[in-house]
């Protein structure tokens, strides 16, 4: 009988453990609703009751003084004191400093001489600044000719950038939006601002600007320009700000393009582990299975290469007064990236970032960053993000409506299935698989994302409809 009632004991506390753990899975992956969010929260300077609005549009253009463009020289003809690398090592302890010394004596001695050349390439595309929530927004537009408007459909479209990059990333993948010479039926207006605290756009005042507010900035900053609905295209950053912005505020949005599709909610996690299990079976094709698995392996990729990712999100400060105080040290911790970013076949050639991306487009990009002294307010930016009060938000758990389209490079950083990504964006309308590729694909193929986008953009109507 005793035997009967423990036993009876052991089945009831099983079952209450099973049910406790159903309700615990059922409560962390469930979708939540989406948060009510501020979307006039002022940034600028000063108290916010003292605030004149000015909705006024300015034009931009660049204009850097001769006397800033031989200081940086000064700057990068004092005498290097940098240590060697270990024999037969490359770029597996961070950026070669043997590159670095002829990368700093190509910027001093061939790319400054013709930075008048180079600020005329900025200068090309129309740019304007205006005032949202407090901030100066700065931002490139660009609208498309008469001609095109009879001949093509014509969409308002907001490009977003990350870090560290800047809005030079778009300057090949802009003209072939816009242009009456592009083979499909779609162009765009463009509008592709400096993120808030990146290039020449104001930063935050005060702690909380996290992507949730950057994507209302954005989202505000495209309301001023009369667009009412629109589409993203963003990667890194600009891919998360695009997520938050077609996740709080869905009726803007046309539809949202992303070539970095992450997800970080519980169930995506837990999807990710059960499909390093059965990888072929929640993809298109067995050729796809190690863009995303095994999932242990990219989570080891993610730790050795996000050493930046912890330092910018906890100390960001720090690493900007280093990185601001120095030209050679932005260099080299920007270069690195952009070295990283490559293919793992070139990560340890002195030529990669060349041959990638060129040498005058990766240095107007570091220019950006010099010329706006943006590295500490850029690098703030991680520190809001994994910030309680971001975190809060669970945004990764709130479904959005709007018509979602993937790109996936083979060299990005691990993205997710589709099968995980549909817990996002059930209206997951367009998902592509490439065999080459990496991080900053705007950049390093425009013509592959501008096909891949518009391909996306073609199976969507101009209100969000998916075409069948």
């Amino acid at each position: 009988m005793k035997c009967l009632i423990v036993f009876g004991l052991i089945v009831a506390l099983f079952g209450a453990f099973v049910g406790y753990g159903y309700v615990v899975f059922t409560d962390l992956t469930k979708p939540l609703p989406k948060p009510e969010f501020k979307d006039d929260t002022y940034w600028g300077p000063g108290d916010a009751k003292d605030f004149v609005p000015d909705d006024k549009i300015y034009e931009f253009k660049l204009q850097v003084p001769q006397s800033e463009i031989d200081d940086l020289r000064k700057e990068l003809n004092r005498t290097l004191r940098l240590t060697d690398p270990l024999d037969g090592i490359a770029f597996e302890y961070g950026f070669n400093t043997y590159a670095l010394a002829q990368f700093v004596d190509y910027w001093r001695d061939k790319y400054l001489t013709k930075w008048d050349e180079r600020q005329e390439l900025f200068n090309s595309f129309k740019q304007y600044k205006t005032e949202i929530q407090g901030l100066n927004i700065h931002y490139i537009h660009e609208k498309v000719s008469e001609e095109v408007k009879e001949t093509k459909h014509v969409y308002p479209l907001l490009l977003l950038h990350g870090w560290p990059g800047s809005v030079r990333e778009f300057f090949d993948f802009i003209p072939m939006l816009t242009k009456h010479s592009n083979i499909t039926d779609y162009a765009f207006e463009v509008v592709a601002p400096s993120l808030v605290g990146y290039g020449w756009s104001d930063a935050a005042t005060r702690p909380g600007f996290n992507a949730a507010e950057m994507a209302t900035v954005m989202r505000n900053l495209m309301l001023r320009l009369g667009h009412k609905k629109f589409f993203i295209q963003g990667g890194d950053w600009g891919s998360i700000i695009g997520s938050n912005l077609a996740t709080l505020y869905p009726e803007n949005v046309i539809g949202y393009h992303s070539n970095m599709c992450v997800l970080h909610s519980p169930l995506a996690i837990l999807k990710g582990i059960y499909g390093s299990f059965y990888p072929e079976k929640y993809l298109p094709n067995r050729f796809f299975v190690d863009h995303h698995f095994p999932v242990w392996d990219k989570w080891l990729e993610l730790l050795q290469e996000s050493g930046y990712f912890h330092i910018q999100a906890t100390k960001p400060d720090t690493i900007g007064a280093a990185l601001t105080s120095s030209p050679v040290g932005l260099a080299s911790y920007i270069l690195e990236k952009f070295q990283t970013c490559t293919n793992p076949g070139l990560q340890q050639d002195f030529g990669a970032i060349v041959t990638v991306f060129g040498l005058e487009t990766v240095l107007d990009n570091l220019m950006v960053y010099y010329l706006t002294n943006s590295a500490t307010t850029a690098a703030r930016f991680y520190l809001e993000n994994v910030s309680k009060e971001y975190r809060d938000l669970q945004l990764d758990r709130v479904q959005s409506p709007v018509p979602m389209g993937c790109a996936r490079f083979r060299f990005d950083l691990p993205s997710v299935t589709d099968w995980q990504l549909r817990d996002k964006f059930p209206n997951l309308t367009h998902s592509m698989y490439f065999q080459q590729g990496s991080h900053f694909a705007a950049l390093e193929m425009p013509a592959m994302l501008f096909n891949d986008f518009t391909a996306f953009v073609a199976k969507i109507g101009l209100h969000g409809e998916v075409r069948k």
